[in-house]
């Protein structure tokens, strides 16, 4: 914090990577960090969308990258070649990818676990382990991952995610306990309810197995939460943007819920 003022949140000069970018929480973490003044690489499958993501970010100097996360070896050389283009390594990372679908964990097949640990956790590690030399370098690095409150209590019918998420949070703790000595933290952020596609698909298919309207199992999920309400993508964001900044350097290895109070654990 030498040198920094207490309440300036501004990443001006640090150049962010954003999984998930085209849609939901993805893309409103890479305008808020763009409003801070970073200057944001967005990753998705999607590139018509990332262009129209791209394209309204605050500032200059961002770009897109369109690739499946699941091809590894894709996203090791594209996000080389935009570090070797800029000329200055990637100090905000903010994993985030779309969950695995629902349904009872005994009805889970093994390979729905494969794909989401190869989805979630290993292109984590691999992202991970080809930005913090980077990081070491700078002497500053910001590690942020877009999981799940599954880490705290799990979610019923979420057997896959639940087992997942909790993984990713496991890794994200002993990488801080790793990183910490390099001035790069590493944090989960852990969204409730949030207006997002996945929160769509989830209200269909819980309405769909209990026999019930999508608003009804709405207001039920809204009910469940002390906010009375779902969030919007912007507030998760405003917690990334937060733990990205400079007034978070001294918070690393935690799980920060999003949920409007409605996990019930300390």
């Amino acid at each position: 914090m030498s040198g920094t003022k207490l309440f300036d949140p501004t990443l001006k000069g640090k150049l962010a990577l954003v999984c998930g970018a085209s849609q939901g929480i993805g893309e409103a973490s890479a305008r808020v960090l763009a409003e801070l003044g970073a200057e944001v690489i967005v990753l998705a499958r999607n590139e018509s969308k990332l262009e129209h993501v791209a394209s309204k970010l605050s500032g200059n100097g961002h770009s897109l990258i369109a690739c499946d996360v699941n091809d590894h070896a894709k996203i090791k050389a594209r996000v080389e070649q935009e570090v070797s283009k800029r000329k200055q390594p990637i100090e905000i990372l903010v994993n985030n990818s779309a969950g695995p679908k629902g349904g009872p964990i005994v009805d889970a097949k093994p390979e729905e676990f494969s794909a989401a640990f190869t989805q979630h956790l290993i292109t984590n590690q691999i992202l991970a382990q080809l930005l913090t030399p980077g990081m070491k370098e700078r002497k500053h690095g910001r590690i942020i991952n877009i999981i799940s409150t599954s880490v705290r209590v799990p979610i019923p019918g979420l057997g896959v995610s639940n087992t997942v998420r909790a993984a990713v949070a496991s890794w994200a703790k002993t990488l801080s306990l790793e990183l910490g000595p390099f001035g790069i933290t590493v944090n989960n952020v852990l969204p409730g309810y949030t207006k997002t596609e996945r929160l769509s698909s989830l209200l269909s298919a819980s309405a769909q197995r209990l026999g019930k309207t999508e608003e009804q199992v709405a207001d039920e999920w809204r009910a469940s939460t002390p906010a009375r309400r779902f969030a919007e993508p912007e507030e998760v964001a405003a917690a990334v943007a937060f733990l990205a900044g400079p007034l978070a350097g001294f918070i690393s290895g935690v799980s920060l819920p999003v949920d409007g109070g409605r996990i019930g654990a300390l």
